[in-house]
């Protein structure tokens, strides 16, 4: 994995363990919540992948989300894990966001196969950029967690070769899915934001009110860095942005 433009030595929370930083009550109940999003977002991707198998053109493709599917199953398993190790209960830490990733899911339904492996690509690497982010202001055990559950499954190369290939076979598919793409980032960006205003603790670690989190001035650098590696995704699509 590339290390981030913004990586910086860890001082702070980033620099103690989950025992150390766990004593800070308000700074453990953003980590529950920090958890409990990313699980129910694995749990979602797994189902989306399911799903998103039956459109599969070929046997082969079939088989390549089908495996996807499981990886994020036991991304999945790791935070359900983690959260009873620290004494959350998995779905009451899962529960409050349920609803806006379902929100999302149905607003961006796919059409057909081709939507569907651009929205796990740009949707889920949005949502994958936000949480290596987030990451960095992290203790040590909780950071070491999200960075490996955030690994890749191969749905991106997956997904570039078969939309370049598309593309090649007929031009005219780029326009449609560049517009989709679009829509699918502004309907992300949107959910991300009522998901933080709507969990005090969250948003105040995001703010800087937890030590070591962001100030406002760095939460508007980290969404310019976000747009920026979207724009890159696009490219590599070969979709303007």
């Amino acid at each position: 994995m590339e290390t981030p433009d913004n990586a910086t030595e860890h001082t702070g929370i980033a620099a103690q363990d989950w025992a150390t930083a766990s004593a800070d009550q308000q700074y453990r109940a953003a980590v529950v919540d920090l958890l409990g999003a990313l699980a129910y977002g694995e749990l979602a991707a797994f189902e989306r992948l399911a799903e998103d198998a039956k459109l599969a053109p070929t046997l082969g493709d079939k088989a390549e989300l089908a495996k996807m599917a499981s990886a994020e199953f036991h991304h999945f398993e790791q935070l359900r894990d983690q959260l009873t190790a620290i004494e959350a209960e998995p779905t009451a830490a899962m529960e409050p966001f349920a609803q806006a990733l379902d929100d999302f899911h149905r607003q961006t339904a796919p059409s057909d196969w081709l939507e569907g492996l651009v929205k796990a690509y740009v949707g889920d690497s949005i949502a994958s950029d936000f949480y290596r982010e987030v990451a960095a202001r992290l203790d040590s055990d909780t950071r070491a967690l999200v960075l490996a559950v955030l690994d890749d499954t191969g749905h991106g190369n997956f997904a570039v070769e078969k939309v370049r290939a598309a593309i090649e076979a007929d031009p005219r598919v780029g326009g449609r899915l560049a517009l989709w793409a679009r829509r699918l980032m502004g309907e992300a960006l949107s959910q991300a934001q009522r998901v933080v205003a709507e969990r005090d603790a969250l948003s105040t670690m995001l703010v800087g009110g937890v030590a070591g989190g962001f100030d406002l001035a760095e939460v508007g650098r980290m969404f310019s860095r976000i747009t920026e590696a979207h724009t890159k995704r696009m490219a590599a699509l070969g979709l303007a942005a």
